[in-house]
């Protein structure tokens, strides 16, 4: 009996390795993301910016982007969909503009995406200003739930109209825009308000939130990342003379610093930029907008806390916003195949 459960049992596990091989053959982009747990945490008593309050509640366990979606991650998406373009999900600004990380070559039909060669001597500190790891920017909320279907359907030439989200209409502002809300059983999505403050500022060890997605009550600094302090952020402390000198982050032409890059200033749950560097959109509306939170790299330090709730066009496309993705997987077939086994293997043993 003893080595028929251990024989089950090593089935499991090769099914289980299988299974991770198959996922990681099938999908070549990863989005790195990070357990946010404790469901069912009361909400924030924090009065917002606009007069709201209750944000941060959240009834069940989910997953969210370590760092915002990056002009690398961003640019195989365009390189699997984007061919012509049908859905504007290229914007000319990522190709003409400094800020902007990624150039499209070709025709329309056979239009290929590649990152912006990176550019010397142009980043904090006098370091080359490289793209591949900057925030996306130039992207709309359409934009992004459309990445947000892409991943949901396999990545690959997955669809980008349908599956955690429904765009109708066949053009890049959908005729159904205003009402469009998350599917039922979506994988990966663009995460909603309470989602997104909760992973930025609960606390869940203390079970309090913090002002700030650095885990602390006291307004960051905005030192280079290779003075990150456990407390700092990219945003602009209004001192031209700290920007010109290289002292602080915030050059207008090449402000981000890389997703992540502020290795100590993590939030509770381990994410990083939810403060500063750019805007990040959510699934929530604000009248006709959906919400963007955190603040950007040319925001004074009061816009990258708790405390600052602004809107956003769905169609707008600029220089400081980007976006996060969130998830809650869904086991595959083999996998539930494999929970069988070890069912069954369970079953045997107590008979």
């Amino acid at each position: 009996m003893k080595t028929t459960m251990t024989t089950l049992v090593a089935l499991v596990m090769l099914v289980l390795v299988l299974v991770l091989s198959c996922v990681s053959a099938a999908q070549a982009l990863t989005i790195d993301t990070v357990p946010v747990g404790n469901a069912g945490n009361a909400a924030d008593t924090q009065v917002m910016s606009d007069g709201t309050t209750g944000y941060g509640s959240v009834s069940y366990t989910y997953r969210i982007g370590t760092t915002e979606v990056t002009n690398a991650q961003y640019t195989e998406f365009l390189n699997a969909v984007v061919g012509s373009d049908p859905y504007g999900l290229y914007n000319t600004d990522m190709g003409s503009e400094t800020k902007g990380g990624i150039i499209r070559s070709g025709l329309s039909g056979s239009y290929t995406y590649a990152l912006k060669t990176d550019a010397a001597g142009q980043g904090p500190g006098g370091s080359d200003y490289t793209y591949s790891g900057k925030p996306v920017i130039y992207v709309s909320w359409y934009d992004a739930i459309r990445f947000a279907n892409w991943l949901h359907n396999g990545q690959g030439s997955g669809d980008t109209e349908t599956g955690s989200y429904t765009l109708l209409g066949g053009t890049p502002t959908p005729s159904n825009g205003s009402s469009i809300t998350r599917n039922a059983g979506a994988t990966w999505f663009l995460p909603s308000e309470n989602e997104w403050y909760k992973a930025a500022y609960y606390d869940p060890t203390a079970t309090v939130y913090y002002d700030y997605s650095t885990g602390s009550d006291t307004m960051p600094n905005n030192n280079l990342p290779s003075a990150d302090t456990g407390n700092s952020a990219n945003f602009w402390d209004g001192d031209f003379g700290n920007i010109m000198m290289g002292y602080t982050t915030g050059d207008d032409s090449y402000p981000m610093t890389d997703a992540g890059a502020y290795t100590l200033s993590d939030s509770p749950y381990s994410t990083f930029d939810q403060g500063g560097n750019v805007w990040e959109l959510n699934e929530a509306l604000i009248g006709s907008s959906r919400t963007k939170r955190g603040g950007n790299w040319g925001d004074l330090s009061s816009r990258v806390g708790a405390f600052y709730r602004l809107g956003s066009q769905p169609i707008s496309e600029t220089q400081g916003v980007g976006f996060r993705v969130a998830s809650i997987p869904e086991p595959s077939t083999l996998t539930l195949a494999a929970f069988a086994l070890l069912g069954l293997a369970y079953a045997r043993r107590r008979t």
